[in-house]
Order: structure tokens, then C-alpha cells, then sequence
């Protein structure tokens, strides 16, 4: 996973690279990477074992496998969002970004491609899409019963949402 600040305007699914970040940058955010090579999940059961992840599905997001739901659906992945719990993401196939905030507000650009593995912690502003390839089948891996409810930042009670305010007293005012 190669990760940098976030630059320019246009298609969101263009690179917009900026300026690199380190692991040390993220590791501060509270979010987790790691890369596994191979097709073998070992690395990802690994994980998903000291982290006590239960359940998981797939997702494949493409224009073939959403159809007419494509773009609507890589809109709602990139409308600025958090969720209550940790979102964990393996890339089975292709690629994509997702894209974390900073301390200071600004967009970190995560690129994952086939075996990057990411955790982005519960109450962390993000948001997802896949790249001009328009393909991304991921892994996706939950502590509890799959759910993927985002919380929008554009909502005026996100600030005070208890998992914001876990997250901002944890990474960002640390």
C-alpha cells in the first residue's frame, strides 16, 4: 500500500498524488496496513484471528457486477463518512483508494492493490473509490454481524457522534 497526501481536482478516481506519508504518519491516525503476497488468505486469517474478526463477505465493485448501480454506489463511497466500528478491507483483486484525514483535516490517500490488507479505526473521517480501472473485489471483515452503516460528516451531530470523540480523544488530540 503506498500512501501520500491527497492532490488536485478531478476524477476522484485519478491517483491525485501528492506528497508521500509514512507508516509512522498512519500508525498516529490508528490506521493498520499490512501486504501479504500470494493468493493465501494465511496472512489475513493471521489478522483477523488476534484481531477476534468473526464474519466477512466479498464485495466486487465494478460496473459489471453493480450495473446501472455503479455510480450511484461509488458516489455514496465517497461522500465523507465514518463508521462505529473498525472497517477492515483486503484487497482480493484490483485496486483502489481509500482516503483518511490527517490531524489537520487534510485528505491522506491510501493506494491498495491485490493483497493490501487496511483497518481504519472506528470514528475516522473517510471515504472510498476504486481507481480508473473501475475494479476492486475486496474482503471485507467484521468483529460482529456484517454491517456497513456510514455516519456522513455533512450530518451536523457527526462531531458529537461517541465513536468520533473516542477517535478524536485517541489519535487526534494525543
Amino acid at each position: 500500500m503506498r500512501a501520500y497526501y491527497f492532490a488536485g481536482e478531478g476524477d476522484q478516481k485519478e491517483p491525485h498524488e501528492g506528497a508521500p506519508v509514512t507508516q509512522e504518519k498512519l500508525d498516529q491516525l490508528g490506521v493498520l496496513a499490512w501486504h501479504f503476497e500470494g493468493d493465501s488468505l494465511e496472512g489475513v486469517e493471521a489478522v483477523a484471528k488476534e484481531r477476534d474478526y468473526k464474519n466477512r463477505d466479498t464485495v466486487t465493485i465494478s460496473p459489471t457486477s453493480l450495473g446501472d448501480l455503479y455510480e450511484p454506489k461509488i458516489r455514496t463511497f465517497f461522500d465523507e463518512h465514518l463508521h462505529e466500528d473498525e472497517e477492515i478491507r483486503y484487497i482480493l483483486d484490483g485496486e483502489g483508494y481509500f482516503d483518511v484525514r490527517s490531524k489537520n483535516d487534510e485528505w491522506i490517500r491510501l493506494h491498495m492493490v491485490k493483497g493490501d490488507l487496511a483497518v481504519l479505526p472506528a470514528g475516522i473521517y473517510h471515504r472510498f473509490t476504486p481507481a480508473m480501472s473501475n475494479y476492486t473485489k475486496a474482503l471485507r471483515l467484521f468483529k460482529d454481524e456484517p454491517k456497513w452503516t456510514p455516519v456522513s460528516r455533512a450530518e451536523k451531530t457527526t462531531d458529537e457522534n461517541p465513536y468520533r470523540l473516542q477517535y478524536v480523544k485517541q489519535f487526534v488530540s494525543a
